[in-house]
């Protein structure tokens, strides 16, 4: 389906969001919905089976390690081929398969095995995705990735709110919502199967590993690359703001709400800020976004108070939707469209595998120290003078 345009009431052309756009949009969204149904009730489920901070840092660290791998490769995979919409199948059809095995055989390797199963069709799937994503758009990157973020993101909210509604309907039942999130899974697979690949794009003529497309990339995303990695160390699993606001709250159902606020804000201003960033550019709009998390930590670091909380998971929400898309969008403006799945593959295995070490250790510092200040002020600290070195380079 072609992109159409009009114009709004100052004469600038505003591009609309093509179908394709929409159908992987709804895909995230169920996807998202049976993910988040199981994704907050999982640590408290650990915690209350007497697993420590650390294996659960260990657990969540394992799945980016595997996720983050696959990215890559798969991204590579998907430029040397030029078939992403195969893998987008493949991937989501993976993560379908393993999410009610919990709920049917209730231990920590089961949920250890479905855990990393489902990111391992993540890894197939996201690199794949995201090149189709920015194939589909036009001069409108920002706008496209904030929409895509919005509907993932809107699923976010809903998993954990169908998740509060069975367990209070059926206390402590956790194998039900493990078993029930398969639902939105199948839905999810089937509108996969009515994504295509965007004509006349053509695989490059000559194959690329990773050290040679980093011998020719621009600086531009060498430097992004290397300070969003950097940035990666220390922005560990949102597992651990759970339990920290579920240590301040001494409710799951308060901890889980908290969650749930933080990913609606966040689906609000996906697009809205990713039209900003069209506007205003990706790099303001990111560094904004650093400077949102770095204060947000050191909030949760310091309070403890309900209200303040739940301000700070507002805030991380703005936070989010300023950097997760921006930050893909920033690399498909800077990368040519046959080398997008390697860009975006190489940007998002690198964060995964920073993001499981920062995961871990924050899970043995907390352990170790008995809270969770440390780890969190690390993270507010590392989180700021990145945006400032951000701020003085030129991109």
């Amino acid at each position: 389906m072609a992109k159409r345009a009009m114009k709004d009431t100052n004469g600038r052309i505003v591009r609309r969001i093509s179908r394709q756009v929409v159908l992987l949009g709804l895909v995230s969204l169920f996807t998202d919905i049976a993910s988040e149904m199981l994704y907050p009730v999982t640590p408290i489920f650990l915690t209350a089976i007497g697993t420590s901070m650390a294996l659960i840092g260990l657990i969540e660290g394992l799945a980016e390690l595997t996720a983050g791998l696959l990215k890559g490769y798969f991204g590579t995979i998907s430029d040397k081929t030029g078939k992403r919409s195969l893998f987008v199948v493949i991937g989501y059809g993976v993560s379908a398969i393993v999410k009610p095995l919990p709920g049917i055989i209730a231990s920590l390797p089961v949920v250890l095995f479905s855990r990393i199963t489902d990111r391992i069709g993540k890894g197939i799937r996201t690199a794949p995705r995201d090149a189709l994503l920015a194939g589909y758009s036009e001069g409108n990157t920002g706008a496209v990735f904030g929409f895509h973020r919005a509907m993932d993101t809107l699923g976010a909210a809903l998993g954990p709110v169908a998740s509060l509604v069975l367990l209070a309907v059926f206390p402590q039942k956790y194998a039900l919502i493990f078993i029930l999130a398969f639902i939105p899974s199948l839905i999810a697979v089937a509108f996969t199967l009515t994504i295509k690949d965007k004509a006349g794009i053509k695989a490059p003529k000559r194959e690329k590993h990773y050290l040679d497309f980093w011998k020719s990339s621009p600086l531009s995303y060498k430097i992004l690359l290397t300070l969003i990695t950097i940035f990666s160390f220390v922005n560990s699993s949102d597992v651990f703001l759970i339990l920290r606001s579920k240590s301040a709250f001494k409710s799951d159902i308060l901890a889980i709400s908290g969650y749930i606020f933080y990913n609606l804000i966040y689906a609000a201003a996906s697009y809205p800020i990713g039209i900003i960033s069209d506007r205003f550019g990706k790099k303001r709009v990111f560094i904004s976004g650093l400077l949102i998390f770095s204060l947000v930590y050191l909030g949760f670091a310091l309070s403890g108070n309900l209200k303040v909380i739940w301000g700070l998971f507002a805030l991380y929400g703005i936070y989010a939707a300023s950097t997760e898309g921006v930050a893909k969008a920033w690399v498909s403006d800077l990368i040519k469209n046959e080398f997008r799945g390697t860009a975006i593959g190489l940007l998002t295995m690198l964060s995964s595998l920073a993001i499981m070490a920062g995961s871990i250790l924050t899970g043995y510092i907390w352990d170790s120290l008995g809270g969770a200040f440390i780890p969190f002020l690390i993270s507010s600290v590392v989180s700021f003078l990145v945006a400032l070195i951000l701020m003085v380079i030129k991109l």
